[in-house]
Formats: structure tokens, sequence, C-alpha cells
């Protein structure tokens, strides 16, 4: 089983990188492997509603980039771990114009599973953790609980490892991640994934 992980800082080495190495380091030892992706300093075109990733078939973006990486590599994986870093109580532009376009195409997310990881200075998690949490659940992606809203705080690199009650949140939603990512490849061949149905589409114009 291999999980994804997504850094949408900018910072490299920074607070968000350091909470996702936290997870995938608990997932490691739970025999998960697991493969990281910096994408927060990289200029990221937003998606420009042209419905070519959909109408082409090809299951990619137009705007070959980092987007169309991350879709290669989710093909292969079980698991998503996005880690934000809260800008104005939601999360950074780029990362923002990543999901759009990485959740658009339509990648292979149906049951699998998802966490959000979000960093901060001192308020805004709460905002953020939920606009993640809208990509999982609009794929019918499983998210994982924990023992509360997964937000660790710091500002210098680095600081985010005095926050115990945030370093316990991280560790548990990487447990309660690989359980369920063990507990699905041990049902799948058991009970199969119900069939998707096809998607009604309105709105509220008379």
């Amino acid at each position: 089983m291999t999980v994804l992980a997504i850094n949408g800082s900018p910072n490299k080495q920074g607070n968000t990188a350091q909470a996702l190495k936290i997870v995938t380091d608990a997932l490691h030892a739970q025999g998960i492997l697991t493969q990281t992706m910096h994408i927060g300093d990289q200029p990221i075109q937003g998606c420009t509603a042209c419905h070519h990733c959909r109408q082409s078939g090809a299951g990619r973006c137009v705007h070959d980039d980092l987007v169309n990486e991350a879709l290669r590599l989710m093909e292969q994986a079980d698991g998503l771990v996005i880690g934000a870093p809260v800008y104005y109580a939601g999360i950074a532009g780029g990362m923002k114009s990543f999901l759009d376009r990485f959740f658009f195409v339509g990648a292979p997310l149906r049951f699998k599973v998802g966490a959000a990881v979000t960093v901060l200075r001192r308020s805004g998690a709460i905002t953020a953790f939920d606009q993640l949490n809208h990509y999982f659940n609009l794929q019918n992606m499983l998210i994982t609980p924990s023992s509360y809203w997964t937000a660790i705080h710091g500002c210098i690199p680095g600081e985010i490892h005095r926050d115990e009650e945030g370093m316990d949140i991280l560790q548990n939603t990487a447990r309660n991640m690989a359980w369920l990512l063990q507990t699905l490849a041990y049902a799948k061949a058991a009970v199969p994934p119900p069939e998707p149905m096809p998607r009604v589409s309105t709105n509220f114009i008379r």
C-alpha cells in the first residue's frame, strides 16, 4: 500500500513539510509506503474550465505540469495526504490552483483514503481544514478521522514540535489512516464497492 503526500507550502523545509514527515513516518511504521511531492513553490496555472481533461478521456490536464505528475502517481496510490499552510484562514493560492485541477480531472480517487493536515501560526485552521476536506468528499474518498481537527501550530520552522497536542493529533491521524488502508485492502475481495451512480447536476433557475 502506498500514500501520496502533497506539500502545498512555498517553504520546502518548513513546518508543513515537517508535519507531513511526522505523518509519513508514522505510516511507514505501519508498513505503508509513501511519496511526498512539494508543489507550493511552483507557478501553477489555475483551472481554465476548458474541459479538455474530461472530453479527451485521457484523464490529464491540458496544462502539463505538476498536476499531471501527481495524477500519474495517484493512479498507483491507495491514499492521499494534503498538507497546507494557513493563509488568510484558507489554503495558499498555488495549492488551490493545483487542487482545483487535480480533483476536477476525475482522478482515480473513489474510495481511496484521504487526510488533510493544516499548519498555522495562530488561527484559521478550521476553515482551511474544511476547505481541504471538501475536495475529498466530492470525489467519494474516505476521510480519515482523528482525535481533533488535524492542525498543528508553529511559526518558525521546527516550532510545531513544541505543540504537544498537535503532534498527538498527527500521530493519531496517521495510525487511523493506516488502519483504514489495511481494512479496505482486507475487505475489497469480500465486499465489492458499489457501482458509481450517474451524477445529476442541476441549478436553481426556474
